[in-house]
Order: structure tokens, then C-alpha cells, then sequence
């Protein structure tokens, strides 16, 4: 398998998720302005949309959207380890994931197109209501971000909470999620991860 990435986007997500799986594959990074590879390859010949991350799997298929493929990777090659199909277990990683990637991140998306003034108060605002959801979550008493154990959205909301440094937001007003992120940072698959892409 190969892993399409760009440093610190969303496809660190699956970066980490691959490292959780155990199972070998190799990273080529993208970068998004020129849509070429590190090898200097056409990435649109890969993602026609252009985006990471991507996964190019045995047989020629090509998987993109983070969320599937973060789940695909570990239901593949790891059974049993995320919470079973049918479960609210399962439904609630699903309702994670979705609130991850419909909520926080699309919410973080403005900052890195030149939103200023009035416009960047109010997405801060937004920001931080959707997180404060989050952070209710876990006040009431979620280990983690879907229940009871680690999963894939744990890993997604670890990466987009990263752009908080960038995009000169204040996390520090989540402790939940402050803590949540120092136990993800902890884990060794995010360090491996976050090595890889030049992060640390």
C-alpha cells in the first residue's frame, strides 16, 4: 500500500492510522500547489480531485477520503479492534468521525484563506463552539472521543486540533481536549507518524 500525504493536513490522520494497523505500506508526499508527488508524478493521475489523503492499494484501487480509509485500514488488518458493525459502539466512532470531519474541520478550513477581521471572530467563535461539543463530551465522562476506547477519531481530531497553533486559535480554553491530545501525542504510532512527515 502507499499513503499520499502532505505534511500536518488531514492525511496525518491515516498516517497514524496505518501506523496503529501494523501493516507494512509506503508514504509519498504531495504537494498541493503544483498537485505533483516527490517523485514528480501527476497526483491528479491518482486523486482526480487532487486532495489527500489518498491510499493506493493492492490491485490498482485507490481509496480516498480520510475517514474510509482509516476505517477500511483497520477493519482490514486488524478485525476486532474497532468496536463491531451494529454496535452503538460502532455508530458512535462513525458519529465521531463525521462530527471531525463535517464540524471541526471544514470550521478550521476559512483560516487558511485569507479570512480576516469580523469574518475570522466569527469562524473563531464557531470553532470553539464546535469544539466545546467535543469537550462537553468528554467532561461527562468519555475517555476518548467515541466512548470507552482509542479509535481512528481520536487520530482525526488530534490532527486538525494541530492548526490551532497555525491559525492563532486558543485551545488552552478546552482542557478535555488538551488532555485528550497529550494521550493521543503520547501514543507510539502518532510519534512515528508525526516523524515521518517532519513534524518533530
Amino acid at each position: 500500500m502507499k499513503l499520499y500525504y502532505s505534511p500536518g493536513t488531514c492525511s496525518l490522520a491515516s498516517h497514524i492510522t496505518l501506523n496503529e494497523a501494523g501493516v507494512p505500506f509506503t508514504a509519498e508526499k504531495v504537494n498541493l500547489r503544483d498537485k505533483l508527488t516527490e517523485t514528480g508524478a501527476d497526483f491528479r493521475a491518482v486523486n482526480p480531485r487532487g486532495a489527500v489523503p489518498a491510499l493506493a492499494m493492492e490491485g490498482g484501487e485507490v481509496l480516498t477520503e480520510g475517514v474510509a480509509i482509516m476505517q477500511h485500514v483497520m477493519d482490514a488488518a486488524r478485525p476486532g479492534v474497532l468496536p463491531a458493525q451494529g454496535t452503538v459502539a460502532r455508530a458512535r466512532m462513525a458519529e465521531a468521525l463525521n462530527y471531525v470531519a463535517t464540524e471541526v474541520h471544514k470550521t478550521y478550513s476559512p483560516f487558511f484563506h485569507g479570512i480576516e477581521g469580523e469574518a475570522k471572530a466569527k469562524q473563531m467563535a464557531l470553532l470553539d463552539a464546535r469544539l466545546q461539543v467535543v469537550e462537553d463530551r468528554l467532561a461527562a465522562g468519555r475517555d476518548w472521543v467515541a466512548g470507552d476506547s482509542y479509535t481512528p477519531a481520536d487520530a482525526y481530531l488530534f490532527t486538525v486540533t494541530n492548526w490551532s497553533t497555525k491559525v492563532g486559535h486558543d485551545l488552552a480554553k478546552f482542557p478535555q481536549i488538551v488532555a485528550l491530545r497529550d494521550k493521543v501525542a503520547a501514543r507510539p504510532a502518532v510519534q512515528a507518524a508525526m516523524k515521518a512527515e517532519g513534524l518533530v
